[in-house]
């Protein structure tokens, strides 16, 4: 069954056995890029196809997020037919990626030394919480891992309770990195012809994600706190006060200072030695702020923003969502494609990754479940070479 797409992935055969997030962002990601996406999912499907609301009809828009691009057949691995047909599935693929606990899917015979023995160049990609190691035995979810890993502990206002990011933002950043992952697995694969099991879990996606805050505990053995909105090394950054709404100013430079204060009609503050670097800024940011608020307080926050970013001061008004598409938009970049068509079309947003010669596809809209099973097991039960 050959992929007809012409992304850069065009012609990669992806078999996913993961749901939820992590795993299934990753592979949207691959189907965008051109890649063969065969989802599959247990009898009841992802469970994030029962997440709801919001939808859109019927269907979970957290499920319809993550899932454009794929195929999709149910199968039940406890059944010796459907888990015979999976490794069947694994054995041609280029690529197989899952996020059961460690060891989870040995027992049906789709685990990654099962299934290098039949597919020895298979790139295997293996999404977990915490590590095939010690940690395998602990279910892993996104807002564990931001209590776990300290995120929750700098993130809200100094005197109040720790909070989790709007998003499960450790689940999209290990996602990414599994695309990272078998990226450079097939680029070595393509050199080699050898394939190998790739590993990624959240615990560790996320303190490679805490960067500076885990450089200042790794390397300078400090332990940070949240501190609100501020920045613990760099000011002005953070939101200030205007006329109407909070603007968020983040010269973080000498050079973007001294142009704020130039459009905030503050001639003499760069050169003040309290202002004068950045170190200084922050050292004396409780006197400074007053003076750049009672400046802003004089216009809108769009006002300032129009202003400043004309002289290539980073700020930004505070959007809702559908503030940030039109900001979007306003860029010219077309945040928002469809995928799928009459009654099936989904609004969907646009792969993240611009292309000048292999450009991402919409090629599907998210498969209910098991919309491809029968003619996905009429061929994965066709012997090689005789499906045409």
């Amino acid at each position: 069954m050959e992929n007809s797409a012409a992304g850069p992935l065009s012609g990669l055969l992806v078999a996913d056995f993961s749901r939820v997030l992590a795993g299934p962002y990753a592979t949207m990601l691959l189907a965008d890029m051109g890649a063969d996406v065969v989802k599959v999912e247990g009898p009841q499907g992802d469970e994030t196809r029962t997440w709801m609301p919001p939808v859109r009809g019927d269907v979970s828009t957290y499920y319809l997020g993550v899932n454009r691009g794929k195929r999709s057949i149910a199968l039940d691995l406890r059944e010796e037919a459907d888990a015979a047909v999976a490794l069947e599935l694994a054995t041609r693929a280029d690529v197989v990626i899952e996020n059961f606990k460690p060891g989870g899917l040995t027992k049906y015979g789709l685990d990654y030394d099962t299934v290098k023995n039949t597919n020895p160049g298979t790139v295997y990609a293996s999404i977990s919480g915490f590590g095939s190691g010690d940690g395998r035995h602990v279910p892993g979810y996104d807002l564990m891992v931001q209590a776990i890993s300290g995120l929750m502990s700098l993130t809200g206002d100094p005197d109040g309770p720790p909070y989790r990011a709007g998003i499960s933002v450790f689940d999209v950043m290990a996602g990414n990195h599994a695309v990272i992952g078998i990226l450079a697995a097939l680029r070595h694969r393509d050199t080699t012809g050898e394939g190998q099991h790739v590993e990624v879990n959240l615990l560790s996606s996320a303190l490679t994600g805490l960067v500076n805050h885990s450089s200042a505990y790794a390397a300078g053995g400090v332990v940070p706190y949240r501190m609100g909105n501020a920045h613990p090394s760099v000011f002005p950054y953070e939101p200030l006060p205007t006329a109407d709404n909070d603007l968020i100013v983040a010269a973080a430079n000498d050079g973007q200072f001294r142009r704020l204060c130039e459009v905030l009609d503050l001639p003499d503050v760069p050169d003040d030695p309290r202002f004068a670097r950045n170190a200084d800024r922050t050292k004396n940011r409780e006197e400074l702020r007053p003076i750049l608020v009672e400046r802003l307080g004089t216009k809108t926050a769009v006002d300032w923003f129009e202003a400043l970013t004309k002289v290539g001061v980073p700020c930004g008004p505070i959007n809702t969502i559908d503030g940030g598409f039109a900001m979007a938009e306003r860029f010219g970049l077309d945040p928002i494609v469809e995928v799928g068509e009459g009654e099936r079309a989904v609004p969907t947003t646009r792969h993240p990754i611009r292309f000048s010669a292999t450009p991402a596809a919409y090629r599907l809209p998210p498969p209910e479940l098991d919309e491809h099973g029968a003619e996905l097991r009429a061929w994965l039960t066709t012997p090689e070479g005789e499906d045409g």
